[in-house]
């Protein structure tokens, strides 16, 4: 009987182009960083687990603080296209509260990335400014949704973007304690993220009244 081995992880990345290869490099690392935490995060274990020489991981990422780098805009990246995909088909308002959601959906499905993104997850790792302003991408189409709401009467005029961070703070905030296993219960999670995130916005509402 003809046994062939079945192809490593690397080998189907490679197939499908670099941008393949590299989501699975950096699924890799991150599922390693959620299962064993930061002391597993080697070139070395990160090579092994997609089966690829470590040379592949530093051609790719250079170092391990590359390696961190990429992990960290890999995370945001994702949060980005999460956001954009947003529809704005029922207003502004609803837009805002429907990115509020998106937010919370793009923190639990990508865990790990949204532990080097915000909760130090890689000890020593400091994101560099290109990182930083890659991150802060994310913040704009916030931003952008309450500048809309305010243009159109839904939201008292102000700053927009402080009001964005306010509400990022806010919704930002029940979700790390909902990640952190405050909330085991799904339901009471996604109940707690509701209640935060209307009582977030209310005090920037022109009718306070408006559901």
């Amino acid at each position: 009987m003809d046994r062939t081995e079945a192809p490593s992880p690397y080998q189907l990345a490679q197939r499908q182009g670099q941008e393949a290869l590299r989501r699975t490099l950096l699924d890799a690392a991150s599922r390693l960083l959620v299962t064993e935490g930061p002391q597993a995060l080697t070139m070395r274990r990160v090579a092994g687990a997609v089966g690829c020489s470590t040379t592949v991981l530093y051609t790719a990422f250079g170092s391990k603080d590359g390696l961190a780098d990429a992990l960290f805009r890999e995370g945001f990246e994702r949060l980005r296209r999460r956001l954009e995909a947003v529809a704005s088909g029922d207003g502004p308002l609803a837009r805002l509260r429907a990115l509020a959601h998106a937010y919370r959906d793009s923190a639990l499905e990508s865990r790990s990335y949204y532990g080097v993104m915000f909760q130090q997850a890689i000890p020593g790792y400091r994101p560099s400014a290109a990182s930083l302003a890659a991150a802060g991408a994310s913040l704009e189409i916030l931003t952008d949704a309450v500048r809309a709401c305010m243009d159109a009467g839904a939201l008292r005029a102000g700053d927009p973007r402080a009001v964005a961070e306010v509400l990022w703070a806010a919704v930002h905030g029940v979700v790390s304690l909902e990640l952190a296993g405050h909330f085991p219960d799904p339901e009471a999670g996604a109940d707690r993220f509701r209640s935060l995130a209307s009582a977030a916005i209310l005090p920037f509402l022109t009718d306070p009244r408006r559901p």
